[in-house]
């Protein structure tokens, strides 16, 4: 199964990641628009992404939420209703909303935050 793997004691704050991930998927610079979201603690930087548990595919009232042949958790935009239910079910929070979406986004796997990431915080893994 394909991952985002972090390595939060690498990251260093910049945000390439939100700002590369907002502007493929959104066309924008918006960290409320990003999958992956970078957090300052007072240890360091926490990195909240999704892990691909696939917990919220068992509460899609529409079966919108199906893995990939990788094994990434996908949304189907055609047959989601904008229910949020998978949002609110999130073991990890990171399935996210944003006011100007029907949808919820969260990360696919794709890799482009990783290539971004100047410290090398981010790689896509298997397990």
């Amino acid at each position: 199964m394909k991952y985002l793997k972090t390595n939060p004691s690498l990251c260093k704050g910049i945000k390439a990641c939100e700002k590369t991930c907002s502007k493929a998927f959104f066309k924008v610079e918006d960290p409320e628009k990003s999958a992956i979201r970078v957090k300052q603690t007072e240890a360091g930087f926490e990195i909240n992404v999704c892990n691909q548990c696939g917990e919220c595919i068992a509460v899609c009232p529409v079966l919108a939420l199906k893995r990939n042949s990788q094994g990434v958790v996908m949304l189907d935009k055609k047959l989601c209703v904008g229910c949020l239910m998978c949002v609110g079910y999130c073991p990890t929070l990171s399935m996210r909303t944003h006011p100007d979406q029907r949808e919820p986004f969260k990360c696919v796997a794709c890799g482009i935050c990783a290539r971004a990431c100047p410290e090398k915080a981010l790689e896509i893994a298997e397990r």
